[in-house]
């Protein structure tokens, strides 16, 4: 049987898992959303650049090579921005059920 002072400590526990877990989340989120808003505005102004480079050519074989390259570079941007953001992602579900895992471990025994 369980005493009101063990009852209490869980009750502290569960609470302190709690803040804990939306500290992490918090900061996870706010991490993720800087990502989103560096490759927007990374996007925006490669775009930009592209627009500029593109007024300035008279030929039908560097438009075809300016474009090339701006594909070339927006797909790679992408796919570098995309890993890090699922990166970021996989990161906020670690750190968010952490202090849950942490409280649960004290509750099942470890595996011999």
């Amino acid at each position: 049987m369980m005493k009101i002072e063990e009852v209490q400590q869980h009750g502290k526990e569960q609470l302190d898992a709690v803040v804990a877990a939306v500290g992490s989340f918090q900061k996870g989120v706010q991490a993720i959303a800087l990502a989103f808003g560096d490759y927007t505005r990374k996007s925006f102004e490669d775009g930009n650049a592209f627009t500029e480079k593109l007024a300035g050519v008279r030929s039908l074989d560097k438009v075809v090579e300016a474009q090339t390259e701006y594909a070339k570079k927006t797909y790679e941007t992408f796919v570098a921005e995309s890993q890090k953001i699922g990166e970021l992602y996989a990161d906020l579900a670690k750190q968010t059920y952490k202090p849950f895992e942490d409280f649960a471990a004290k509750f099942v025994p470890a595996a011999r």
